[in-house]
């Protein structure tokens, strides 16, 4: 059972048939047939019981810590990860493969392939928000900004406090971005909802599953996104 849209897609597409359920937002692979058991946030914990797996996928970012507690108190292990770097993302899907008994996947190998090596100089200062209605931009200590580290895009705020931080639009238009990073998900960033908010800055609207996902769409995620950063850096997305 899986609870994290990106384990769910590790898993099915390492050991067809293992999976006994998902959430309604783990929409990869695309034709998987699986019972749903409502959303990351607030899942049916009595229709996970009911189905009574031997191990629960969770993520420290994606579920509440009282959905996670339930699930244990109602005796159903749960496996919890919480990767901030691409490396702990690959040790640790390695590891939860491992735990499940899955024999390693090329897709794993090919992904540590393609992320191996220091990567480019993070010079590019970037501004990421996740969310609007609050302003909400990736802080310190996450996967998605070490990813784009190794791109050569530094994230203006991964000296801040919080993972992810409330900030008022004045101080993000004023935090001097070289571009502004707008995902597709957790929030639909669009060329018509985002870009708008940031006037006189290039904007690059990006894949929210290859920039926030571990899983298989590692293994496309660097050549995806650089091509969708440089789209935004040549002014394709313009505010």
């Amino acid at each position: 059972m899986s609870l994290v849209p990106s384990l769910t897609e590790s898993v099915a597409l390492s050991a067809p048939g293992l999976l006994v359920g998902a959430t309604e937002w783990c929409t990869h692979p695309a034709d998987l047939e699986v019972a749903r058991v409502k959303g990351t946030k607030w899942p049916d914990v009595e229709a996970i019981r009911a189905l009574a797996p031997d191990l629960v996928l969770a993520n420290a970012e994606e579920n509440r810590v009282e959905d996670i507690a339930a699930l244990r108190a109602a005796g159903v292990p749960v496996w919890v990860t919480a990767a901030a770097t691409v490396p702990q993302a690959l040790d640790s899907l390695q590891r939860m493969l491992a735990a499940l008994e899955v024999a390693g996947p090329s897709w794993l190998a090919q992904a540590r392939d393609v992320w191996s090596g220091p990567g480019a100089e993070p010079s590019r200062p970037v501004l990421v928000p996740i969310w609007r209605r609050p302003w909400m931009v990736l802080g310190r200590d996450t996967f998605a900004g070490d990813l784009l580290s190794r791109l050569g895009y530094a994230n203006l705020y991964t000296g801040h406090a919080d993972r992810y931080p409330k900030i008022p639009i004045e101080q993000l238009r004023a935090s001097g971005p070289s571009l502004v990073v707008l995902p597709d998900e957790p929030y639909l960033f669009t060329a018509d909802d985002g870009p708008e908010a940031f006037p006189g800055l290039s904007c690059a609207l990006v894949s929210g599953r290859h920039l926030t996902w571990y899983g298989p769409s590692m293994v496309e995620a660097r050549t995806i996104l650089a091509d969708q950063l440089e789209a935004g850096r040549r002014g394709s997305v313009r505010s």
